[in-house]
């Protein structure tokens, strides 16, 4: 693939972005039909991390961060950059520098399937990162890569201008296409979920609650008092 850097995206409606960052990764995941979510080891950086916003993808070298300089200048306020290597890295791609350059220009956060370091600094910032590894290894700027194309980070597939929203559990995505959509599934959940949580509260069983009895009796549960 020729190395291209797109300058324009599409992007959802902000109040859908807000409204999804909001509801969490968790619920997102399961109102979309537990789909969209990127591998477990993509963790935050420091505890308390979130962000929702439109993807900014990045394809870059192993151990090289130039695409991530050349994003930074087409990212618009609230986008998140969504970065992955065209193999394997765990090398420390983002530090404290980059994420004062994402500060100045409105980034909202970083999902890199690769390493960052200065993390303490990254703390202190209180800017989101999401990455697969922490790593003092440091890299080049020669890989010419891509920017604003479709990507697959941490074994999920990202478009430009996807709904990303991390928190404590993680990362899903939410194509931009289905984003108001999934806000009404979400709100269904969350009515939903209000509801249930009210009942157990007041001491029903899970088991009543989503018809389990039937399931055990269908997998020949038996019940005995001895």
């Amino acid at each position: 693939m020729t190395p291209t850097i797109v300058r324009n995206i599409a992007r959802a409606a902000a109040a859908d972005i807000v409204r999804l960052g909001a509801a969490g990764v968790a619920t997102v995941h399961e109102a979309q039909g537990r789909t969209g979510l990127l591998r477990p080891y993509m963790r935050p950086v420091y505890t308390g991390a979130r962000v929702s916003g439109s993807a900014v993808t990045v394809l870059c070298g192993p151990g090289d961060n130039l695409m991530i300089h050349a994003a930074i200048a087409v990212a618009k306020a609230g986008d998140v950059l969504v970065v992955t290597t065209t193999s394997e890295s765990t090398d420390g791609m983002f530090g404290e520098l980059l994420a004062q350059s994402c500060i100045a220009h409105g980034v909202a956060g970083l999902i890199i399937d690769a390493g960052v370091r200065d993390t303490a600094e990254l703390t202190e910032l209180r800017f989101p990162v999401w990455s697969k590894a922490v790593s003092a290894q440091g890299t080049s700027k020669t890989f010419a890569g891509s920017v604003n194309v479709p990507i697959v980070c941490a074994g999920t597939a990202v478009a430009p201008g996807d709904v990303i929203i991390g928190d404590a559990d993680g990362v899903v995505v939410v194509p931009r296409a289905a984003a108001q959509s999934v806000v009404t599934a979400v709100d269904q959940r969350l009515s939903k979920e209000e509801r249930t949580r009210e009942r157990l509260k007041a001491g029903d069983f899970g088991l009543d609650i989503y018809g389990l009895r039937d399931v055990l009796a269908e997998q020949g549960v038996v019940w005995r008092d001895e």
